[in-house]
């Protein structure tokens, strides 16, 4: 339950709040895949799973939404997965979350076709949108796990 509100809200924050900031190189931090890793990390590999194909599926719903329903969904489904099964400690989860996102988002994208995946979006967007990610990373989680025993110990 505490995990869908905390997605919600960092939908909403998303779409509402940062994708209008104009930030230097024109890239935004993902709120809601944070949001994901943080439940994730909190509740177990499954949970991790299902919230994280839910939260990709407001995603791709969501306006302005220009790709195919359930792309996102799919992505979230598996970096809940991943982050549910930790990668040795929620630093090093966190970070391989952050960059397996954009990285298997694109990914999906070229094997539909998606035209908004190219080599200069690969190379000039997706290393900002991880960079402003991993920056405020530590805050969302924080606020995502706060009151929950977390499964690991730093």
């Amino acid at each position: 339950m505490i995990g869908g509100v905390s997605v919600v809200l960092a939908l909403l924050a998303q779409v509402m709040l940062v994708n209008r900031v104009p930030l230097p190189a024109g890239g935004a931090p993902d709120l809601v895949l944070l949001a994901v890793i943080g439940a994730a990390l909190a509740r177990g590999p499954a949970p991790g799973a299902v919230l994280g194909f839910f939260a990709g599926l407001l995603v791709d719903v969501m306006p302005p939404s220009a790709h195919l329903a359930g792309q996102y969904a799919f992505v979230m489904a598996l970096v809940g997965y991943v982050a549910g099964r930790g990668a040795g400690g929620p630093v090093t989860t966190v970070v391989l979350c952050v960059l397996m996102a954009p990285l298997l988002a694109a990914a999906v994208g070229g094997l539909i076709s998606d035209p908004r995946v190219t080599m200069s979006t690969l190379t000039e967007q997706v290393p900002v949108t991880i960079v402003y990610t991993l920056v405020v990373s530590p805050v969302v989680i924080w606020l995502t796990m706060r009151g929950r025993q977390a499964r690991f110990s730093t």
